[in-house]
């Protein structure tokens, strides 16, 4: 039987990947204000403390990321019953994502007059439903690219689709608050959202899943595979290196480049453009170098860039503009790779059309962890530093530098030392054998 990601590749395969990445665009275009203009806008315009918020956004992360590997059970289920039981508790989750950004965004006017208490109270509450609406479709999303199955240069087309119209949304989301408004990026998304379930629900279906796997299998946890934790640690590291300069790229830029707030959308918009247009050429360069290796060089080409970063200062406009270039290329391998090297080795494991959801789910846990521990972790450091936004003290500002620039290098160069050691020397000695099956 040919596998469905088969038509992702060849005549009319745009159709196939359109009907299923457009729900990238609105996923990913909710991320950024969800998860890089809230932190800088509370704290500017509501008068946040840093302290005080990045503790809610840690525990509101943490409390969705503890739901994920549950989600991803769910899925499973939904799976297991039929597709459209899938679309279905996708669209009641895409419901609760639009209003429950709306409500994070524009907090009652009740709320704002109460006081500070009132207002992180209002915006963990919001953020925890936000964020498990948001799981729920990212999920199962991810869980039904990766039944599609294929060899690696198809997954990678796969990924690539629902990445690349990803990055599109990021781009939009970047641009549209500074210019049309927060209210009118709101309205958007919904819109965008409506549109990218129509064409999922259009898309390939997966290959029905099986089910003669036993109860016991459906039951276990993904951690009990050393496969998948090796590769799992290495996309902690690297996810945590690249969620540190994300949360406080707009600190960086107002403060220690002292830009004016009119270039911020081209430095966002510059970023997401170069790695939506690196995706293609990184597809290309997994054909000859496989999924690990090419990883490898965007986590090598990122460090050389933030290395250059921390040089920059006052009105360095343009340099930044080139490190946001660059640095937006080194993402693509970030975006597009991991995911495939997880459904591959879902499919090596032999749980294709079982579990998908249960290792997604465990995945999405990962990259919460990693978000919440860069705002729970970085903006209260900064605080203690001596770092508030406005500073303009050298040792303030150089401490921010620190946290922007060389804090993502180390971890870089921890996540590719890991990437080598754990994933790419044992895929030279020996094949991927799954751990006997063990509930939780």
């Amino acid at each position: 039987m040919t596998e469905p990601a088969a038509r992702f590749i060849g005549p009319g395969a745009w159709r196939h990947g359109l009907s299923y990445g457009l729900l990238g665009l609105p996923l990913a275009f909710v991320a950024l204000p969800l998860y890089v203009i809230l932190p800088n806008h509370y704290a500017r315009d509501f008068g946040a403390p840093l302290a005080l918020l990045g503790v809610v956004l840690l525990m509101a992360r943490l409390f969705d990321a503890v739901l994920d590997p549950w989600i991803g059970r769910w899925c499973d289920r939904w799976f297991l019953r039929s597709t459209p039981s899938v679309l279905r508790a996708s669209a009641m989750a895409a419901v609760v994502l639009a209003f429950g950004l709306w409500g994070l965004l524009f907090p009652p006017l009740l709320v704002r007059d109460a006081g500070t208490t009132a207002l992180l109270t209002w915006a963990g509450v919001v953020m925890a439903v936000t964020y498990t609406a948001y799981s729920v479709m990212a999920v199962a999303h991810q869980s039904w690219g990766a039944r599609l199955g294929g060899n690696e240069t198809q997954r990678s087309r796969v990924v690539a689709w629902r990445e690349g119209l990803a990055l599109v949304g990021v781009l939009t989301a970047a641009v549209l608050p500074g210019t049309l408004g927060l209210g009118a990026t709101v309205g958007t998304f919904a819109m965008l959202l409506a549109l990218g379930w129509w064409a999922w629900s259009r898309s390939a279906p997966p290959l029905p899943s099986s089910s003669s796997a036993p109860a016991a299998r459906l039951g276990a946890s993904p951690l009990r595979q050393p496969a998948f934790l090796r590769l799992l640690a290495v996309f902690v590291i690297n996810g945590t290196a690249s969620a540190v300069p994300a949360t406080l790229v707009l600190f960086f830029v107002q403060d220690r480049l002292q830009a004016p707030s009119t270039v911020e959308p081209a430095f966002l918009a510059t970023y997401f453009l170069c790695a939506a247009l690196s995706i293609p050429l990184w597809v290309r360069v997994v054909a000859w170098l496989g999924l690990a290796r090419t990883w490898l060089v965007g986590m090598g080409l990122s460090v050389a860039v933030f290395v250059w970063a921390a040089t920059l200062g006052t009105g360095d406009v343009v340099p930044f503009l080139i490190v946001c270039a660059l640095s937006g290329v080194a993402l693509g391998t970030d975006l597009t790779l991991p995911s495939a090297l997880l459904a591959g080795l879902i499919g090596q494991l032999g749980e294709r059309g079982q579990r998908e959801g249960a290792y997604f789910g465990w995945w999405n846990f990962a990259t919460k962890l990693n978000l919440a521990l860069a705002a729970g972790l970085a903006l209260p450091l900064l605080a203690l530093f001596g770092y508030t936004p406005g500073a303009r003290d050298p040792a303030a500002l150089q401490t921010l530098t620190v946290a922007y620039c060389l804090l993502p290098c180390v971890l870089k160069l921890l996540a590719g030392g890991a990437l080598y050691a754990l994933v790419i020397r044992p895929e030279k000695h020996q094949p991927v054998v799954p751990s006997p099956v063990s509930s939780n």
